[in-house]
């Protein structure tokens, strides 16, 4: 497999463009196994060199993590929990480097933590490429996990990019912190999430306290 990835990989940085980042994050999205990191960083580093947007890239590899996640989607929900399990313990399931362990932590991740685990769970190492599987078994409503997916996998390919920008597309060096990286962007994100909703509850409870307080003086 690691001979697979690392043919790829050279055969990509020899035609790299919109249309095969696209399509190796479709890849590394689905349940076939592809390193993300040895995609996005390199094309920011091009983008640096004034040979591709970095818009550009960021926004087509998130395309392309729609369509892998879509992919894992509909194939859980098609073939069903049982069917699933079983090629996860399969010859051609190993050799994708699927197995029922990795498949039941991602959808126990889903269950505890409902529908947003398809946000956060594109941040996770070993969770990010599975956790379409358990929505697609749960019959996730399909515009929310299209939201959710593509909000996920957009932060982490910004991530990459910028990580790529700064590190001139150096695939080894951003492998071996991609850990951190993630951890990072999961704490950036749920400080915003409570952010969020402590700015909102806040404000409605301030509203509320104002109104009663008008309601009180007239009275």
């Amino acid at each position: 497999m690691t001979e697979l990835i690392q043919t790829i990989t050279d055969w990509y940085m020899t035609n790299l463009n919109y249309l095969t980042i696209t399509l190796l994050m479709a890849v590394e999205s689905s349940f076939i196994p592809f390193p993300s990191e040895v995609v996005i960083p390199p094309a920011a580093w091009k983008a640096a060199s004034g040979e591709l947007n970095v818009v550009l890239v960021v926004i087509f590899g998130t395309i392309g993590s729609l369509i892998g996640a879509l992919i894992n989607y509909y194939l859980a929900l098609w073939i069903g929990r049982p069917l699933l399990y079983k090629f996860a313990e399969s010859k051609l399931g190993h050799m994708l480097l699927l197995d029922t362990h990795k498949v039941k932590k991602a959808e126990d991740y889903f269950i505890r933590k409902g529908d947003i685990s398809t946000l956060i769970g594109r941040l996770i190492p070993g969770i990010r490429q599975l956790i379409s599987i358990p929505a697609g078994l749960v019959k996730m409503n399909i515009k929310n996990f299209l939201l959710y997916t593509a909000i996920g996998a957009g932060i982490w390919n910004i991530v990459l990019a910028v990580v790529g920008y700064l590190a001139q597309g150096q695939a080894d060096l951003i492998n071996r912190y991609s850990s951190e990286i993630s951890i990072v962007v999961v704490v950036l994100v749920v400080l915003a999430v409570a952010y969020i909703i402590y700015r909102t509850f806040f404000k409605k409870r301030k509203k509320t306290s104002i109104e009663n307080n008008d309601k009180l003086q007239r009275d």
